[in-house]
């Protein structure tokens, strides 16, 4: 039965709830569990002298035929009633958008709550359209350094955001969003700053003294009149022809930290970080033009030709749009059994009609197979756009809304669009739900949503290919015998002594990183380390890790330490010899199987013992034994990671023996005497190690069936010549 309430099976009565309070919020006592008080995990530290063995795990792939990989009984818990966020930076906005000249224009009030126990004073806000007002700016300098060019932005392809206006009002408005009083002309003060690269072109982060300072408890209210100019897609936001995906476009404030500093980065290479709030937020757009948005459109207004759509959603910390005159609306509603139910909508091009079930079939799995093993989806709505052909705006997430991606003809078998549906709406619970600070720590997001995705995948929508495409992408061709693996299946892809995963350690802020280190580290690495977790910890300890992360930290920016102390806390183990190793460092990991060797001792040669009557003396139980060989195996560790991992040897006789190694030395040898031969070996048989960079040197046969693979592969080679030699002759 899925029922229990998550944290309360957890072994530590000490564990309290420590959130800040927010006048109104049950949210601080509708979770069962919190993990500030237990005990730190160590700083980073070398792997000690021995590394515990793996613990009993369940099968990895023990499925449930309705829900997918089996779970424990841990039931998603309702969310509480009332506010789920503290609601500390809400947004009523009023905007109007002229797409003939690709503009947005309108009036914002910013309402601020200071949660932190430190005054501030001054405001700090993203413009992050600037990242592309010009190719001074720090985004674009950093693309060039790593190779990606933007030589050839057309003249209207360009974006900025200009604020007008920026005035502190006298007083705090009531629901109504009105105050009363002038108050105080703030922009006279304001000014850009560059405060990571010291960058003066930069204009992605606008400073704003305050008159006086904003004390623990208070709240403030700031109102601006801004103009932000769509870009012609860059970073997956901007107008493509009558099509617009307007995401990042208002000024948007940082987040005043706990220790009452600013985290406000300038946009160079990573997504973002807000705080949560309400957002109400009114666009005016020709009436021809179908628009969707974070939150639920709760009333519309028709005036000349031009209709206000009018968008609330509470608990969020973004807000994202687009609009088109093509769109199609789809709707479906799905209730999970034990799950809140939730309307989807779909806003389709018509050249993707065919798509409509696929589209909302992934959705749907992805809310209900994140929901079961991590927690509930807590808003009633979710929209999917699928974005125009050409745009570059698919395979992105926001609060409530995603954009999607697909082609006018796709196989089932590729997967498409349900991989990049799944992928962006579990994005809902990882960068939407409990929204770590993405400049810092990229892969608590993606990393993390990587590995959930292929879970979600392989449950969902096991069945999948290799889809070649033909004539310029137009014509798939999928080959059934042909699989990929899944994104987090092995790592590969990184071996050698120049391996990617060398780049950068986890640990160095995000925004940091060098060249190539950012994807590997928040997606790649992000999502092998989980899965390796998981082998390790195994499936129904790894859920619970992962569920009570989950609602221990929605709406609360966790750091990785916090789930460093969540995943000690639930499988009681130390773990921070694995998590000093792919976190604070950057080593690789590489096990492989060294010599094998088998002889036979069943006839003695040489010197021997002699009986009282002068024969050879023979060995004990020599006579009725049989033949007896003797083998040695040896295992080495060629990477620096270290990592405790099982050995399995067969003999010619059908004998399975499993060893297990701390995997601390460079190598180890395991010395048998057997009726029969060593015939194979295979270290980490379970591929547990996902980290691992080279998988194929896991395994030792003494004879490798090579005229079978041969004969197999020429057999598939001599089909398709004679395929198309006949091909050809049709047409001839």
């Amino acid at each position: 039965m899925l029922s229990t309430i998550i944290g309360a099976t957890m072994p530590s009565p000490s564990l309290t709830v420590d959130r800040p309070r927010v006048p109104g919020s049950t949210m601080a006592c509708g979770v069962a569990l919190l993990l500030l008080c237990a005990p730190p995990v160590p700083a980073a530290a070398a792997p000690p002298p021995s590394v515990p063995a793996p613990p009993e795990r369940a099968a990895a792939g023990a499925m449930d035929a309705a829900h997918g990989p089996a779970s424990p009984e841990l039931a998603p818990m309702p969310w509480p009633a009332g506010p789920l966020s503290p609601r500390n930076a809400s947004y009523t906005m009023e905007v109007t958008f002229a797409p003939d000249e690709h503009l947005v224009s309108g009036r914002q009030v910013l309402r601020f709550t200071n949660i932190t126990e430190h005054a501030t004073r001054e405001l700090r806000y993203h413009l992050y359209y600037n990242a592309w007002r010009n190719d001074r700016s720090s985004f674009l300098r950093r693309a060039r350094e790593q190779g990606r060019s933007y030589d050839h932005v057309p003249a209207d392809g360009w974006a900025y955001v200009d604020v007008h206006e920026l005035r502190l009002r006298d007083s705090v408005s009531g629901a109504s969003g009105e105050a009363g009083g002038e108050g105080t002309d703030l922009w006279p003060g304001a000014e850009y700053i560059a405060p990571d690269d010291g960058n003066p072109d930069d204009r992605t982060v606008l400073r704003v003294p305050l008159p006086r300072a904003v004390e623990p408890g208070q709240t403030i209210e700031v109102e601006l009149r801004f103009t932000a100019k769509l870009p012609r897609t860059f970073a997956r936001t901007g107008f493509h022809g009558d099509y617009a995906f307007v995401a990042q476009w208002f000024p948007k404030l940082g987040v005043l930290q706990a220790n009452g500093q600013w985290a406000c980065h300038q946009l160079i290479q990573t997504e973002f970080f807000s705080d949560f709030g309400v957002y109400d937020v009114t666009i005016s757009a020709p009436s021809d033009w179908v628009v969707g948005a974070t939150g639920r459109e709760v009333e519309t207004r028709q005036d000349s030709g031009i209709t206000a759509h009018r968008f609330v959603q509470e608990d969020v910390h973004d807000f994202a749009w687009t609009a088109s005159p093509h769109f199609t609306v789809h709707t479906r509603r799905i209730a999970p059994e034990g799950l809140p139910p939730v309307e989807l909508r779909l806003l389709l091009m018509p050249d993707h009609a065919a798509h409509e079930a696929r589209y909302l079939d992934a959705a749907a799995a992805a809310l209900e197979h994140y929901g079961r093993w991590f927690g509930p989806y807590p808003y009633g709505h979710f929209t999917i756009v699928d974005p125009a052909h050409g745009s570059h705006t698919g395979g992105m997430e926001y609060p409530t809304l995603i954009t999607g991606g697909t082609s006018w003809l796709s196989p089932l078998l590729s997967r498409d669009p349900e991989g990049v549906t799944v992928h962006e709406t579990g994005h809902q619970f990882w960068y939407g739900i409990v929204a770590n600070d993405e400049f810092e720590h990229a892969w608590l997001d993606e990393g993390f949503d990587v590995y959930s995705t292929t879970r979600t995948m392989a449950a969902a929508f096991p069945a999948h290919a290799h889809v070649e495409r033909y004539l310029e992408g137009l014509f798939p061709v999928a080959f059934p015998d042909i699989v990929p693996p899944e994104r987090t299946a092995g790592s590969d892809a990184y071996a050698g002594m120049q391996s990617d995963y060398k780049r950068d350690a986890q640990a160095v802020p995000s925004w940091q990183t060098g060249p190539g280190a950012y994807r590997v580290n928040a997606y790649a690495k992000g999502g092998a380390t989980l899965r390796t977790l998981e082998g390790y910890l195994g499936w129904s300890t790894f859920q619970r890790v992962m569920s009570t992360y989950f609602r221990t930290f929605a709406f609360r920016h966790p750091q990785p330490r916090d789930f460093f102390r969540v995943a000690e806390t639930v499988s009681k183990q130390r773990l921070d010899w694995f998590f000093s190793q792919v976190h604070d460092d950057s080593v690789v990991f590489d096990y492989a199987v060294g010599p094998v060797q088998s002889w036979r001792e069943d006839e003695p040669a040489g010197y021997l013992e002699v009986g009282a009557g002068g024969e050879p003396a023979a060995a004990p139980g020599s006579a009725d034994a049989g033949p007896q060989w003797g083998s040695a195996v040896t295992v080495q560790r060629w990477g620096e990671g270290r990592f405790p991992l099982a050995v399995e040897v067969t003999f010619s006789d059908g004998t399975r023996r499993v060893e297990h190694w701390d995997g601390q030395e460079r190598w180890t040898t395991f010395r048998y005497e057997h009726p029969g031969q060593v015939e194979r070996v295979r270290v980490d048989p379970d591929h547990v190690l996902v980290l691992d960079v080279e998988f194929s040197n896991n395994a030792w046969l003494r004879e490798a069936p090579a005229e079978l693979a041969a004969s197999k592969w020429a057999s598939k080679w001599m089909l398709w010549v004679q395929h198309t030699m006949e091909a050809f002759a049709f047409f001839a």
